[in-house]
Protein backbone atom coordinates (compact mmCIF):
# COMPACT_ATOMS: atom_id res chain seq x y z
CA UNK A 1 0.00 0.00 0.00
CA UNK A 2 0.99 3.71 -1.00
CA UNK A 3 0.96 5.88 2.29
CA UNK A 4 2.02 9.30 2.94
CA UNK A 5 2.62 10.56 6.40
CA UNK A 6 2.06 14.32 6.77
CA UNK A 7 4.42 14.87 10.08
CA UNK A 8 7.08 13.05 11.74
CA UNK A 9 5.91 13.50 15.39
CA UNK A 10 5.54 10.69 18.12
CA UNK A 11 2.47 9.49 16.32
CA UNK A 12 3.85 10.33 12.78
CA UNK A 13 7.19 8.27 13.52
CA UNK A 14 5.28 5.53 15.38
CA UNK A 15 2.39 5.12 12.31
CA UNK A 16 5.87 5.19 9.26
CA UNK A 17 7.78 2.79 11.55
CA UNK A 18 4.72 0.12 11.43
CA UNK A 19 3.87 0.45 8.04
CA UNK A 20 7.36 0.77 6.76
CA UNK A 21 8.02 -2.65 8.81
CA UNK A 22 5.38 -4.40 7.09
CA UNK A 23 6.83 -3.85 3.37
CA UNK A 24 4.19 -0.71 2.79
CA UNK A 25 5.88 1.88 0.72
CA UNK A 26 5.70 4.93 3.28
CA UNK A 27 6.09 8.45 2.29
CA UNK A 28 6.82 10.77 5.66
CA UNK A 29 6.89 14.65 4.99
CA UNK A 30 7.41 16.89 7.79
CA UNK A 31 8.86 20.68 7.81
CA UNK A 32 12.10 20.01 9.89
CA UNK A 33 15.13 19.49 7.91
CA UNK A 34 17.01 17.66 10.88
CA UNK A 35 13.77 15.16 11.64
CA UNK A 36 13.75 14.41 7.64
CA UNK A 37 17.08 13.32 7.86
CA UNK A 38 16.82 11.61 10.57
CA UNK A 39 13.89 9.68 9.47
CA UNK A 40 15.87 8.61 6.29
CA UNK A 41 18.43 7.50 8.37
CA UNK A 42 16.29 5.16 11.12
CA UNK A 43 13.78 4.38 9.16
CA UNK A 44 12.79 2.38 5.47
CA UNK A 45 10.62 5.21 4.64
CA UNK A 46 10.84 8.24 1.84
CA UNK A 47 11.23 11.30 3.90
CA UNK A 48 10.51 14.87 2.34
CA UNK A 49 11.08 18.18 3.41
CA UNK A 50 8.59 20.47 2.97
CA UNK A 51 5.15 21.53 4.10
CA UNK A 52 2.14 18.95 4.44
CA UNK A 53 -0.38 21.49 2.41
CA UNK A 54 1.08 22.53 -0.40
CA UNK A 55 0.17 20.45 -3.47
CA UNK A 56 3.58 20.51 -4.77
CA UNK A 57 5.33 18.81 -1.69
CA UNK A 58 2.21 16.14 -1.91
CA UNK A 59 3.01 15.78 -6.07
CA UNK A 60 6.71 14.92 -4.76
CA UNK A 61 5.72 12.30 -1.85
CA UNK A 62 3.74 10.81 -4.65
CA UNK A 63 0.31 11.58 -4.24
CA UNK A 64 -1.17 10.70 -7.54
CA UNK A 65 -0.44 7.37 -6.54
CA UNK A 66 -1.00 7.50 -3.43
CA UNK A 67 -3.82 4.83 -1.84
CA UNK A 68 -3.90 6.88 1.65
CA UNK A 69 -2.89 10.01 3.39
CA UNK A 70 -2.30 10.57 7.00
CA UNK A 71 -1.74 13.52 8.53
CA UNK A 72 -1.26 13.89 12.35
CA UNK A 73 1.23 17.49 12.01
CA UNK A 74 0.73 19.68 15.09
CA UNK A 75 -1.58 21.88 13.48
CA UNK A 76 -5.08 20.97 12.86
CA UNK A 77 -5.53 23.63 9.80
CA UNK A 78 -2.44 21.98 7.99
CA UNK A 79 -3.94 18.48 8.32
CA UNK A 80 -7.44 19.46 7.30
CA UNK A 81 -5.63 21.37 3.93
CA UNK A 82 -3.34 18.09 3.08
CA UNK A 83 -6.08 16.36 2.85
CA UNK A 84 -8.50 18.58 1.06
CA UNK A 85 -5.57 19.17 -1.50
CA UNK A 86 -5.32 15.38 -1.47
CA UNK A 87 -8.52 14.81 -2.20
CA UNK A 88 -9.24 17.46 -4.81
CA UNK A 89 -6.21 17.84 -7.00
CA UNK A 90 -4.63 14.09 -6.37
CA UNK A 91 -8.21 11.80 -5.46
CA UNK A 92 -6.59 10.01 -2.76
CA UNK A 93 -9.03 7.33 -1.56
CA UNK A 94 -8.95 7.59 2.01
CA UNK A 95 -7.69 10.44 4.02
CA UNK A 96 -7.32 10.70 7.71
CA UNK A 97 -6.57 13.48 9.77
CA UNK A 98 -5.45 14.49 13.54
CA UNK A 99 -7.81 17.43 14.59
CA UNK A 100 -7.24 18.54 18.08
CA UNK A 101 -9.46 21.70 18.71
CA UNK A 102 -12.62 20.66 19.67
CA UNK A 103 -14.78 23.70 17.61
CA UNK A 104 -14.14 21.64 14.37
CA UNK A 105 -15.84 18.67 16.07
CA UNK A 106 -18.76 20.47 17.82
CA UNK A 107 -22.18 18.52 16.29
CA UNK A 108 -23.21 21.92 15.32
CA UNK A 109 -21.01 21.86 12.35
CA UNK A 110 -21.06 18.73 11.75
CA UNK A 111 -22.05 19.11 7.78
CA UNK A 112 -18.05 20.30 7.40
CA UNK A 113 -16.32 17.19 7.02
CA UNK A 114 -18.32 15.62 4.40
CA UNK A 115 -17.28 15.03 0.90
CA UNK A 116 -18.79 17.80 -0.74
CA UNK A 117 -16.76 20.03 1.72
CA UNK A 118 -13.90 19.02 3.32
CA UNK A 119 -13.73 15.54 2.29
CA UNK A 120 -11.96 13.57 5.17
CA UNK A 121 -12.77 10.19 5.76
CA UNK A 122 -11.45 9.42 9.38
CA UNK A 123 -10.89 12.05 12.36
CA UNK A 124 -8.95 11.37 15.27
CA UNK A 125 -8.92 13.15 18.13
CA UNK A 126 -6.49 12.64 20.97
CA UNK A 127 -8.06 14.05 23.52
CA UNK A 128 -11.32 12.28 23.00
CA UNK A 129 -9.62 8.79 22.55
CA UNK A 130 -7.28 9.26 25.33
CA UNK A 131 -10.55 9.85 27.74
CA UNK A 132 -12.49 7.16 26.59
CA UNK A 133 -9.71 4.86 26.90
CA UNK A 134 -9.00 5.78 30.72
CA UNK A 135 -13.17 5.61 31.19
CA UNK A 136 -13.01 2.07 29.76
CA UNK A 137 -10.86 1.06 32.41
CA UNK A 138 -12.48 2.64 35.54
CA UNK A 139 -15.25 0.57 34.50
CA UNK A 140 -12.40 -2.41 35.35
CA UNK A 141 -11.32 -1.76 38.42
CA UNK A 142 -7.55 -3.44 38.54
CA UNK A 143 -7.27 -3.61 34.89
CA UNK A 144 -4.08 -2.36 33.67
CA UNK A 145 -5.71 -2.15 29.97
CA UNK A 146 -9.35 -2.22 28.65
CA UNK A 147 -10.28 -2.64 25.22
CA UNK A 148 -13.93 -3.62 23.62
CA UNK A 149 -14.73 -4.85 20.40
CA UNK A 150 -17.82 -6.36 19.22
CA UNK A 151 -19.92 -3.11 20.60
CA UNK A 152 -18.52 -3.70 23.90
CA UNK A 153 -19.84 -7.61 23.71
CA UNK A 154 -16.26 -8.50 24.37
CA UNK A 155 -13.44 -7.11 26.21
CA UNK A 156 -9.59 -7.93 26.03
CA UNK A 157 -8.51 -6.97 29.53
CA UNK A 158 -4.66 -6.52 30.69
CA UNK A 159 -3.84 -7.03 34.55
CA UNK A 160 -0.87 -7.15 36.62
CA UNK A 161 -0.04 -10.54 38.39
CA UNK A 162 1.06 -9.91 41.90
CA UNK A 163 2.07 -12.51 45.17
CA UNK A 164 -1.88 -12.81 45.73
CA UNK A 165 -2.49 -14.16 42.08
CA UNK A 166 -4.37 -17.61 42.90
CA UNK A 167 -3.82 -18.85 39.81
CA UNK A 168 0.75 -18.59 40.12
CA UNK A 169 2.73 -21.38 38.55
CA UNK A 170 -0.59 -23.39 37.33
CA UNK A 171 -0.94 -24.48 33.44
CA UNK A 172 -3.16 -22.73 31.46
CA UNK A 173 -4.63 -25.82 30.39
CA UNK A 174 -5.74 -26.28 33.64
CA UNK A 175 -7.70 -23.27 33.73
CA UNK A 176 -10.53 -25.23 31.64
CA UNK A 177 -10.87 -27.66 34.35
CA UNK A 178 -10.32 -24.72 37.78
CA UNK A 179 -13.38 -22.53 36.07
CA UNK A 180 -15.50 -24.68 33.43
CA UNK A 181 -18.31 -22.10 33.33
CA UNK A 182 -15.89 -18.82 32.38
CA UNK A 183 -15.68 -17.46 29.07
CA UNK A 184 -12.64 -16.54 29.02
CA UNK A 185 -9.06 -17.43 27.51
CA UNK A 186 -5.82 -16.03 28.11
CA UNK A 187 -4.26 -14.36 25.07
CA UNK A 188 -0.95 -12.76 25.79
CA UNK A 189 1.73 -12.78 28.58
CA UNK A 190 4.01 -9.26 28.64
CA UNK A 191 7.47 -10.16 30.22
CA UNK A 192 11.07 -8.83 30.43
CA UNK A 193 11.78 -10.69 27.33
CA UNK A 194 8.82 -9.31 25.81
CA UNK A 195 5.50 -10.57 25.10
CA UNK A 196 4.30 -14.52 24.37
CA UNK A 197 1.71 -15.74 22.77
CA UNK A 198 0.82 -18.87 25.63
CA UNK A 199 0.53 -22.52 25.00
CA UNK A 200 -1.18 -24.69 27.19
CA UNK A 201 1.42 -26.03 29.09
CA UNK A 202 2.66 -22.08 30.02
CA UNK A 203 2.79 -20.60 33.32
CA UNK A 204 1.68 -17.54 34.67
CA UNK A 205 4.50 -15.69 36.76
CA UNK A 206 5.15 -12.93 39.30
CA UNK A 207 5.26 -9.60 37.35
CA UNK A 208 3.83 -10.81 34.42
CA UNK A 209 0.78 -8.41 33.02
CA UNK A 210 -1.73 -10.74 31.20
CA UNK A 211 -4.10 -10.23 28.11
CA UNK A 212 -7.53 -12.28 27.90
CA UNK A 213 -10.49 -12.24 26.02
CA UNK A 214 -13.80 -12.62 27.88
CA UNK A 215 -17.32 -12.11 27.52
CA UNK A 216 -18.18 -8.76 28.83
CA UNK A 217 -20.82 -10.31 31.33
CA UNK A 218 -17.80 -11.75 32.81
CA UNK A 219 -15.73 -9.56 33.10
CA UNK A 220 -16.14 -9.43 37.22
CA UNK A 221 -15.41 -13.36 37.69
CA UNK A 222 -12.67 -13.01 35.31
CA UNK A 223 -10.66 -10.29 37.37
CA UNK A 224 -11.56 -12.37 40.79
CA UNK A 225 -10.04 -15.61 39.47
CA UNK A 226 -6.87 -13.36 38.93
CA UNK A 227 -7.14 -12.19 42.12
CA UNK A 228 -8.54 -8.53 41.42
CA UNK A 229 -11.50 -7.44 43.52
CA UNK A 230 -11.44 -4.03 43.44
CA UNK A 231 -14.33 -2.17 44.02
CA UNK A 232 -15.53 0.50 41.36
CA UNK A 233 -14.25 4.08 42.23
CA UNK A 234 -16.72 6.50 44.25
CA UNK A 235 -14.22 9.06 44.44
CA UNK A 236 -11.77 10.28 41.49
CA UNK A 237 -9.31 13.46 41.54
CA UNK A 238 -8.04 14.35 37.95
CA UNK A 239 -5.02 16.13 37.87
CA UNK A 240 -4.89 18.67 35.07
CA UNK A 241 -7.27 20.75 33.58
CA UNK A 242 -6.52 20.36 29.98
CA UNK A 243 -8.21 19.30 27.05
CA UNK A 244 -7.83 15.35 27.94
CA UNK A 245 -8.89 15.99 31.82
CA UNK A 246 -11.98 18.81 30.87
CA UNK A 247 -13.12 15.70 28.31
CA UNK A 248 -12.38 13.08 30.78
CA UNK A 249 -14.12 14.98 33.59
CA UNK A 250 -17.40 15.53 31.40
CA UNK A 251 -17.42 11.93 30.80
CA UNK A 252 -17.08 10.57 33.76
CA UNK A 253 -19.60 13.07 35.63
CA UNK A 254 -22.41 11.84 32.29
CA UNK A 255 -21.57 7.77 32.66
CA UNK A 256 -20.89 7.88 36.06
CA UNK A 257 -23.34 10.11 37.92
CA UNK A 258 -23.01 8.80 41.30
CA UNK A 259 -18.75 9.72 41.27
CA UNK A 260 -17.69 12.27 43.49
CA UNK A 261 -14.95 14.62 41.29
CA UNK A 262 -12.38 16.64 41.88
CA UNK A 263 -9.78 18.31 39.80
CA UNK A 264 -6.04 20.11 40.13
CA UNK A 265 -5.58 22.76 37.94
CA UNK A 266 -2.43 24.42 38.20
CA UNK A 267 -3.21 27.79 36.32
CA UNK A 268 -5.67 30.40 37.87
CA UNK A 269 -7.39 30.71 34.07
CA UNK A 270 -7.94 27.38 33.40
CA UNK A 271 -9.09 26.52 36.49
CA UNK A 272 -11.90 28.85 36.53
CA UNK A 273 -12.12 28.41 32.78
CA UNK A 274 -12.86 24.59 33.80
CA UNK A 275 -15.18 25.32 36.87
CA UNK A 276 -17.40 26.84 34.84
CA UNK A 277 -17.66 23.66 32.66
CA UNK A 278 -17.98 21.14 35.14
CA UNK A 279 -21.05 22.55 37.67
CA UNK A 280 -20.64 18.75 39.39
CA UNK A 281 -17.46 18.89 40.12
CA UNK A 282 -14.59 20.61 42.75
CA UNK A 283 -12.25 22.19 40.83
CA UNK A 284 -8.87 23.17 42.84
CA UNK A 285 -6.38 25.55 41.98
CA UNK A 286 -2.61 24.71 42.84
CA UNK A 287 -0.06 22.77 42.11
CA UNK A 288 -0.53 18.66 42.40
CA UNK A 289 3.07 17.85 43.50
CA UNK A 290 2.05 19.87 47.22
CA UNK A 291 1.30 18.29 49.78
CA UNK A 292 -1.39 20.50 50.74
CA UNK A 293 -3.05 20.76 47.49
CA UNK A 294 -3.26 17.22 47.41
CA UNK A 295 -4.87 17.17 51.11
CA UNK A 296 -7.45 19.62 49.90
CA UNK A 297 -8.61 17.81 46.96
CA UNK A 298 -8.76 14.62 49.85
CA UNK A 299 -6.39 12.31 47.83
CA UNK A 300 -6.14 9.81 50.74
CA UNK A 301 -9.77 8.83 50.26
CA UNK A 302 -9.72 8.67 46.79
CA UNK A 303 -10.21 5.62 45.23
CA UNK A 304 -8.63 6.81 41.86
CA UNK A 305 -6.13 9.67 41.02
CA UNK A 306 -6.24 10.50 36.79
CA UNK A 307 -2.86 12.64 36.62
CA UNK A 308 -3.06 13.88 32.57
CA UNK A 309 -1.30 17.49 32.40
CA UNK A 310 1.07 17.98 29.44
CA UNK A 311 4.24 16.98 31.46
CA UNK A 312 4.93 13.28 32.43
CA UNK A 313 7.27 13.86 35.12
CA UNK A 314 4.45 15.76 36.85
CA UNK A 315 2.11 13.40 36.38
CA UNK A 316 4.41 10.42 37.79
CA UNK A 317 5.56 12.22 40.48
CA UNK A 318 2.17 13.54 41.47
CA UNK A 319 0.47 9.84 41.06
CA UNK A 320 3.32 8.74 43.48
CA UNK A 321 2.60 11.49 45.87
CA UNK A 322 -1.08 10.41 46.07
CA UNK A 323 -0.38 6.59 45.90
CA UNK A 324 1.64 7.93 48.99
CA UNK A 325 -1.02 10.17 50.71
CA UNK A 326 -3.38 7.23 50.38
CA UNK A 327 -5.07 7.09 46.85
CA UNK A 328 -6.38 3.34 46.53
CA UNK A 329 -5.34 3.40 42.34
CA UNK A 330 -3.18 5.80 40.04
CA UNK A 331 -3.77 6.45 36.04
CA UNK A 332 -1.04 8.36 35.17
CA UNK A 333 -0.60 9.92 31.20
CA UNK A 334 2.62 9.39 29.59
CA UNK A 335 3.96 10.44 26.48
CA UNK A 336 7.31 9.05 26.43
CA UNK A 337 6.77 5.67 26.27
CA UNK A 338 10.52 4.97 27.78
CA UNK A 339 9.02 5.99 31.12
CA UNK A 340 6.59 2.82 30.85
CA UNK A 341 8.44 -0.15 32.22
CA UNK A 342 9.80 2.58 35.08
CA UNK A 343 6.38 3.74 35.68
CA UNK A 344 4.79 0.45 36.77
CA UNK A 345 7.83 -0.59 38.63
CA UNK A 346 7.32 2.42 40.85
CA UNK A 347 3.33 1.34 41.61
CA UNK A 348 1.76 3.07 39.20
CA UNK A 349 -1.48 0.78 38.82
CA UNK A 350 -1.67 2.02 34.91
CA UNK A 351 -0.09 3.94 32.13
CA UNK A 352 -1.91 5.47 29.37
CA UNK A 353 -0.32 6.78 25.94
CA UNK A 354 -1.85 8.79 23.89
CA UNK A 355 0.66 7.96 20.89
CA UNK A 356 -0.13 4.22 21.21
CA UNK A 357 -4.12 5.04 22.10
CA UNK A 358 -3.78 7.05 18.69
CA UNK A 359 -1.76 4.70 16.23
CA UNK A 360 -4.54 1.91 17.32
CA UNK A 361 -7.56 3.97 15.66
CA UNK A 362 -5.10 4.65 12.88
CA UNK A 363 -4.36 1.42 12.19
CA UNK A 364 -7.58 0.05 12.44
CA UNK A 365 -8.46 2.10 9.02
CA UNK A 366 -5.18 1.09 7.76
CA UNK A 367 -5.19 -2.59 8.47
CA UNK A 368 -6.51 -4.47 5.07
CA UNK A 369 -9.57 -7.37 5.08
CA UNK A 370 -12.54 -7.04 7.24
CA UNK A 371 -10.79 -5.39 10.13
CA UNK A 372 -13.53 -3.42 12.32
CA UNK A 373 -11.02 -2.76 15.43
CA UNK A 374 -7.41 -2.39 16.44
CA UNK A 375 -5.47 -1.91 19.45
CA UNK A 376 -1.54 -1.74 19.24
CA UNK A 377 0.28 -2.97 22.46
CA UNK A 378 3.54 -1.94 23.76
CA UNK A 379 4.89 0.21 20.81
CA UNK A 380 3.66 -2.12 18.26
CA UNK A 381 4.70 -5.23 19.18
CA UNK A 382 1.49 -6.96 19.12
CA UNK A 383 -2.03 -6.61 18.22
CA UNK A 384 -5.49 -7.46 19.47
CA UNK A 385 -7.65 -6.95 16.46
CA UNK A 386 -11.03 -7.74 15.49
CA UNK A 387 -11.94 -8.76 11.94
CA UNK A 388 -15.04 -10.33 10.31
CA UNK A 389 -15.09 -13.56 8.18
CA UNK A 390 -16.52 -13.52 4.61
CA UNK A 391 -17.29 -16.21 2.26
CA UNK A 392 -13.72 -15.85 0.79
CA UNK A 393 -11.48 -16.20 3.93
CA UNK A 394 -9.48 -18.90 4.12
CA UNK A 395 -10.83 -19.65 7.87
CA UNK A 396 -14.13 -19.83 6.64
CA UNK A 397 -16.02 -23.40 7.31
CA UNK A 398 -12.39 -24.82 9.25
CA UNK A 399 -11.83 -25.51 13.02
CA UNK A 400 -8.70 -23.93 14.25
CA UNK A 401 -7.05 -27.25 14.30
CA UNK A 402 -7.01 -27.29 10.77
CA UNK A 403 -6.75 -23.52 10.19
CA UNK A 404 -3.00 -24.35 11.62
CA UNK A 405 -2.63 -21.04 12.83
CA UNK A 406 1.21 -19.83 12.80
CA UNK A 407 2.68 -19.39 16.29
CA UNK A 408 2.30 -15.94 17.48
CA UNK A 409 -1.48 -15.89 16.43
CA UNK A 410 -4.29 -16.81 19.09
CA UNK A 411 -8.20 -16.37 18.83
CA UNK A 412 -8.97 -15.23 21.76
CA UNK A 413 -13.28 -15.00 20.86
CA UNK A 414 -15.68 -15.53 18.49
CA UNK A 415 -18.99 -13.38 18.03
CA UNK A 416 -21.42 -15.41 16.24
CA UNK A 417 -25.25 -13.84 16.56
CA UNK A 418 -25.90 -13.10 19.95
CA UNK A 419 -23.38 -15.53 21.12
CA UNK A 420 -19.54 -15.50 22.99
CA UNK A 421 -17.86 -18.35 21.94
CA UNK A 422 -14.16 -18.47 23.81
CA UNK A 423 -12.62 -21.20 21.26
CA UNK A 424 -10.85 -24.55 21.64
CA UNK A 425 -9.34 -26.88 18.57
CA UNK A 426 -12.41 -27.83 17.40
CA UNK A 427 -14.25 -24.88 17.15
CA UNK A 428 -15.28 -24.05 13.45
CA UNK A 429 -15.12 -20.35 11.94
CA UNK A 430 -17.78 -19.71 10.11
CA UNK A 431 -19.14 -16.83 7.43
CA UNK A 432 -20.42 -13.89 9.49
CA UNK A 433 -18.07 -14.34 12.69
CA UNK A 434 -16.52 -11.95 14.36
CA UNK A 435 -12.96 -12.98 15.22
CA UNK A 436 -10.94 -10.93 18.12
CA UNK A 437 -7.37 -12.11 17.53
CA UNK A 438 -4.10 -11.46 19.49
CA UNK A 439 -1.18 -11.40 16.78
CA UNK A 440 2.76 -10.42 17.09
CA UNK A 441 3.84 -7.67 15.44
CA UNK A 442 5.40 -10.23 12.32
CA UNK A 443 2.03 -12.20 12.34
CA UNK A 444 0.12 -9.14 11.49
CA UNK A 445 0.35 -9.38 8.06
CA UNK A 446 -0.96 -13.14 7.96
CA UNK A 447 -3.81 -11.84 9.91
CA UNK A 448 -4.75 -9.42 7.39
CA UNK A 449 -4.69 -12.36 4.70
CA UNK A 450 -6.68 -14.56 6.78
CA UNK A 451 -9.59 -12.13 6.38
CA UNK A 452 -8.77 -10.31 3.42
CA UNK A 453 -11.60 -10.15 0.18
CA UNK A 454 -10.53 -11.79 -2.79
CA UNK A 455 -10.99 -10.14 -6.53
CA UNK A 456 -13.15 -12.61 -7.35
CA UNK A 457 -15.50 -12.12 -4.17
CA UNK A 458 -16.93 -9.22 -6.34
Amino acid sequence: MRIIVCGAGLVGSSIARQLASENNDVTIVDQSPETIQQMNETLDVRAIEGYASHPDILEQAGAPDAEMIVAVTQNDEINMVACQVAHSLFDVPTKIARIRAQTYLDPSWQNLFTRDHMPIDVIISPEIEVARAITSRLDVPGATDMVSFVDDRVRVVAVSIDDGCPIIDTPLRQLTELFPDLHMRIVGIVRAEGIITPGGDDQILVSDEVYFSVDAKQVQRAMAAFGHEEKEARHIVVIGGGNIGLFLSKQIIDELPDVRLKMIEVSRDRAETVADQLEKAVVICGDSLSSEILTEANVQSADAVIAVTNDDQVNILSSLLAKREGAKRATTLVNNMTYGPLVRSLGIDAVVNPRAITTSRILQHIRRGRIRGVHSLRDGLAEIIEAETLDTSPLSGKSLRDAKLPAGVIVGAIARNDEIIIPRADTVIQTGDRVIVFATRKMVKKVEKMFAVRLDFF
